[in-house]
């Protein structure tokens, strides 16, 4: 019925202009730019920085698999280069590559990428496929020694990030002596610090930024984008996912430049 899809048309009147749809718990709350939401969808109601993991699937399977992950991650990294010498590790924005942060994505805007070997990677993919995934990047993060993403928010409130710890550096000693976890994010308000298999679930309409302190070893997840399974009906995800499947098939026919165009 119409009302099934209520949410999805002032979705569409906000992306044509209507920004008078935007509610007072995103502009009054001072951690989330409202002012930098490109896309949003009214109605899905409270949201906070960090979800608990524990109320997906998606981040038990991936915890749950975490060894096989690993091992399906070091065959990849034998294979990074593809068969143009390309390395598979790639800066999908000017950002992240001058914070040293690199990925090698699996999958962009939701597809799989032509001729990548993901007869080295079955769980991985399988368990990522799993979920509705949404138009960013989903893949292997690698973040550099002393260096971080900085202060930014995403623009999409339909969209939640999920990041599972593949490679966490060690503590490390601060000014004070103190034994503290080397690598860190902050969302709003609160910072989290990865763990080797286990989940980070939270909204990137929140400002965040990521920095790994330490000295010599890199931090490494495996980062998924993917529409807000628990708060959008599975209709309301089917329809945006159409609509940005048509909007990026424009975009090639146009051939207008978009972020990602190297992984395609």
């Amino acid at each position: 019925s119409d009302d099934d899809l209520k949410r999805v048309a002032k979705m569409v009147e906000f992306s044509l202009g209507s920004r008078g749809l935007l509610e007072d718990d995103v502009i009054l709350d001072r951690w989330r730019p409202h002012e930098e939401l490109h896309a949003y969808m009214p109605g899905l109601g409270a949201a906070e920085p960090f979800l608990d993991p524990s109320q997906l699937a998606l981040c038990q399977q991936l915890s749950e698999n975490y060894e096989v992950i690993t091992k399906e991650y070091e065959a990849l990294l034998e294979q990074r280069f593809d068969r143009k010498g390309k390395d598979r590790f790639q800066s999908v924005t000017s950002m992240n590559y001058d914070s040293g942060w690199k990925t090698m994505v699996l999958f962009y805007n939701g597809h799989r990428i032509k001729d990548f070997p993901y007869n080295l990677c079955p769980v991985t993919t399988r368990i990522m496929e799993s979920v509705p995934l949404a138009g960013r990047i989903a893949g292997f993060n690698r973040q550099q020694p002393e260096s971080g993403i900085p202060l930014h928010s995403d623009g999409n409130n339909m969209w939640l990030t999920c990041q599972m710890g593949i490679t966490v550096p060690p503590h490390i000693t601060n000014d004070a002596g103190e034994d503290v976890p080397s690598a860190h994010i902050r969302v709003g308000p609160e910072t989290r610090h990865w763990e080797e298999g286990q989940c980070l679930l939270y909204d990137t309409t929140y400002e965040h930024e990521t920095y790994n302190a330490h000295p010599t070893e890199e931090r490494v997840v495996l980062h998924v984008d993917f529409f807000n399974t628990l708060k959008m009906t599975k209709l309301e995800i089917d329809v945006l996912q159409y609509i940005y499947d048509m909007r990026e098939q424009f975009m090639k026919a146009e051939g207008v430049a978009k972020v990602g165009a190297q992984v395609l």
